[in-house]
């Protein structure tokens, strides 16, 4: 950990009662990358992140955010970030304009600053052509722009986004990531977590995955998946039994089972695959659908907490 990093989490503990949901964990932040956050559902993500921002006391250990303790300065650490919730926090028969102005004035911002700060917004997160329509009206992807929007409104520089994009369309999903590259390219520091593979894969520069409260991997997605499986899989349906029979080509060949499908990792996919036909023809199986694809960080997850996250499992 270094003096510059934005956020700097040393062997926190969260307690509740009897019950540990955080164990232990460290990890840092440096300034101007997008960091993720990644586990399955009770892992102790959100709890790490109401941690970071303040919300909630670590039973142990220490956080630093810009260098400053946050249990002890709390509000010099919010006047300098923002903070998207799973849920929406809208006035909902207020329409965006008055939200971003209510919340501009809770950060003691207003006159001409403030509408100037409304107006970027407003076009930032594609919102001008619903700007006066009353937030229960929207859909639920103009609910999330917007709430996107309150968070940035301070020009926070660490921005928390706890599960941004989940239940949104593609679409709405794909505008909200070019806006997330946007921010970054301005300097600001993202710290989040989703439920969706693809998002972490493409978004965060590095990121710790965490199972019952702890730490089990941390890096840049590309070296995670190096480090813990290998560039390539062989995709295919297999039961057990017949896993079992291909046991001599299948020696020293990572393996994971997600129902029926079976992943197998290899430096070398097409070759594996080259190895594997003819004992498939033996199989009977050959006919079945075979893909051969690059290992991907959903199947690092997998590996790791024995779980699928896509799509919020």
């Amino acid at each position: 950990m270094e003096a510059r990093d934005v956020v700097a989490v040393r062997g926190v503990t969260k307690r509740f009662g009897e019950r540990i949901a955080v164990d232990d964990v460290t990890f840092c932040v440096p300034p101007g990358i997008c960091f993720g956050i990644l586990g399955p559902n009770g892992a102790g993500k959100t709890t790490t992140l109401k941690m970071i921002y303040g919300v909630t006391r670590p039973s142990a250990g220490e956080i630093r955010v810009f260098g400053v303790d946050v249990v002890r300065r709390p509000r010099e650490v919010r006047a300098r970030l923002g903070v998207t919730l799973q849920e929406n926090a809208l006035v909902l028969p207020l329409t965006p304009v008055e939200n971003l102005r209510i919340f501009g004035r809770y950060h003691l911002l207003g006159g001409a600053e403030l509408e100037r700060r409304i107006e970027e917004l407003l076009d930032f997160l594609a919102l001008r052509s619903h700007a006066n329509v009353p937030v229960r009206a929207l859909s639920g992807g103009f609910q999330r722009r917007l709430s996107v929007a309150l968070s940035l409104i301070n020009q926070p520089e660490l921005l928390v986004l706890d599960e941004p994009t989940t239940g949104l369309d593609p679409a709405v999903r794909l505008s909200l990531w070019d806006r997330i590259r946007a921010l970054q390219r301005t300097g600001t520091t993202i710290l989040l977590t989703t439920h969706y593979m693809d998002e972490a894969e493409r978004l965060c520069d590095r990121l710790v995955i965490l199972a019952q409260g702890k730490v089990v991997a941390d890096g840049a997605p590309k070296e995670l998946i190096l480090k813990t499986l290998a560039p390539e899989a062989l995709e295919l349906e297999l039961a057990e039994e017949e896993l079992h029979t291909l046991g001599r080509e299948l020696e020293g060949v990572r393996r994971l089972r997600a129902g029926r499908r079976v992943m197998l990792f290899s430096d070398d996919g097409a070759r594996l695959l080259d190895r594997l036909r003819y004992r498939r023809s033996e199989l009977g199986d050959d006919h079945r659908p075979v893909i051969v694809r690059p290992t991907n960080l959903e199947d690092v997850f997998l590996a790791l907490t024995g779980t699928r996250l896509e799509g919020g499992a």
